[in-house]
């Protein structure tokens, strides 16, 4: 054989070899791309808070982490963690209540990352006065001592709002009058009626109020008293047995809130919001999820740490405010409702 025939030889064993491995690399990849997508479930509420679910969801981030997963859409924050704690919910992201953390103390819950926060110079929640509450001395937040105040729940997120600017400006929840209404809708009625004094409201609530006329505008509460108003939290139950699971839907969250931050929570050197990397097309990925006009969700995007860090020193208030106000068992130790190790905090 000569040496021209031994080359040629060769050179054919080694592209067969390559070609088989080749054929074998991409048999196993379909093999991968075959496997079915695990399955699983997150309660949400429409809200633009949740909008790095609905742009995980809608851009394919939880698909390539090998999950399927199911938003299911709930009217009330408290809703979300009984979902959780009966099992019709695998995770839960809305925002943080009495009752959660009653849930929490019984084992039930546990949080494992950040969601959105009232955080100075984004406009999410606002405190409102009455025109006949502004016109007999109801100038600023601090003014709010003495008053009457719509919220939708006792325990709600309201509650803990108006007890955080008690606790800035040396008064107590006791100090006001809280009026619970069960809902916006009801507050905002209430408001109009003359039937209280003041409100704290959604974004785009407060802004239609004093476009209205019907109130005037006090401040911002992220101006006022920053807090980490929502979170994302499963079952202690779900991370011990299903640990895989939560470290594949952390991966896909994470990728959608650092995509967030970035499109929406940019600022100039004025404090203006400055449009980030995809902002067109993430907006309307919230508008269609939440079925609001883009234009009404960009009035009131609330910021999101783009790395899911959570404000411990404040998730640590919350709990000691609400053992305070006979909400939650006086024996719950508040670093026990989290576990933060996948989120990396």
């Amino acid at each position: 054989m000569t040496a021209a025939m031994t080359v040629a030889r060769l050179t054919r064993r080694a592209l067969l070899a390559t070609a088989g491995a080749a054929f074998a690399a991409g048999t196993l990849m379909s093999a991968a791309l075959a496997q079915p997508l695990e399955k699983a479930t997150v309660g949400v509420l429409a809200l633009s808070s949740s909008g790095p679910i609905f742009i995980a969801k809608a851009k394919g981030y939880f698909e390539k982490e090998g999950l399927d997963v199911e938003l299911k859409m709930f009217t009330s924050a408290q809703q979300v963690p009984v979902a959780v704690t009966s099992g019709d919910a695998d995770f839960g992201v809305t925002g943080l209540t009495a009752g959660f953390y009653n849930l929490a103390s019984k084992g039930a819950v546990t949080i494992i990352a950040a969601q959105s926060r009232d955080e100075p110079g984004f406009p999410l929640s606002a405190y409102l006065a009455t025109n006949a509450a502004y016109d007999a001395g109801l100038k600023a937040p601090a003014d709010l001592k003495g008053k009457r105040i719509a919220i939708t729940t006792v325990g709600s997120t309201f509650h803990y709002m108006i007890g955080l600017l008690a606790q800035k400006h040396g008064f107590t929840v006791k100090d006001v009058t809280m009026v619970p209404l069960q809902d916006v809708p009801k507050m905002v009625a209430a408001f109009k009626g003359g039937q209280v004094d003041a409100i704290i409201a959604p974004s785009t609530v407060s802004r239609q109020l004093v476009a209205d006329g019907a109130g005037k505008m006090l401040g911002w509460v992220g101006d006022e008293t920053p807090w980490q108003l929502g979170a994302l939290f499963t079952a202690p139950k779900t991370m011990k047995d299903r640990r895989p699971l939560v470290e594949k839907f952390m991966r896909a969250y994470k990728t959608a809130l650092a995509e967030y931050h970035a499109a929406f929570n940019g600022k100039d050197a004025s404090g203006q919001m400055v449009k980030g990397p995809g902002y067109d097309e993430l907006l309307t990925i919230i508008a269609d999820a939440t079925k609001q006009k883009p234009e009404i969700v960009a009035a009131g995007l609330p910021y999101v740490d783009p790395q899911a860090r959570l404000l411990v020193d404040d998730i640590v208030n919350q709990v000691k405010f609400w053992q305070s106000e006979g909400q939650v068992d006086k024996a719950l130790d508040p670093k026990s409702v989290m576990d933060l190790s996948i989120a990396g905090q």
